[in-house]
C-alpha cells in the first residue's frame, strides 16, 4: 500500500459535504490490508456518529472525509501513519498496519443546522 492516503469515491454524494467540526453519521467496514475485517458499524447494529476535522478519529478519516456528500459511499487506503501508526489497537490491528474503509454517508450535521 502507498505511503500517501487514498481516496476513491465507490458512490458520489448528492447531499450536504463535509466540512470541519460537522458531526458525521456513518456505516463503516474496516479491514486490514490483507483484507481481514477488524470493525463494522454494520455488526454492531447501529451507525457511527464522530465529529471529523478535529483529531477525535484517526488521521486517515480526518483527511479523507472532507468533501463527501451525504448518500456517497468512499473507499479509504489508509497507511498506517495515518491509522494508528507504532501502536497496537486491541486483538485485531497489530501495530504498523495499513488499513483500508468503506463507509457510506448517512448525515452532515454543522452548527448552522
Amino acid at each position: 500500500m502507498s505511503d500517501e492516503l487514498q481516496v476513491i469515491d465507490i458512490l458520489p454524494g448528492e447531499g450536504k459535504a463535509v466540512v470541519k467540526g460537522a458531526l458525521i453519521t456513518t456505516q463503516y467496514r474496516g479491514f486490514l490490508a490483507d483484507g481481514t475485517p477488524f470493525d463494522s458499524s454494520y455488526e454492531k447494529g447501529r451507525p457511527f456518529q464522530c465529529v471529523i476535522g478535529t483529531g477525535r478519529v484517526i488521521k486517515g478519516w480526518d483527511q479523507g472525509l472532507m468533501g463527501m456528500r451525504v448518500g456517497g459511499k468512499r473507499k479509504l487506503l489508509v497507511p498506517a501513519h495515518l491509522a494508528y501508526g507504532e501502536r497496537r489497537v486491541g486483538e485485531r490491528i497489530p501495530p504498523n498496519s495499513a488499513l483500508q474503509f468503506e463507509i457510506e454517508l448517512l448525515e452532515v450535521l454543522t452548527r448552522d443546522d
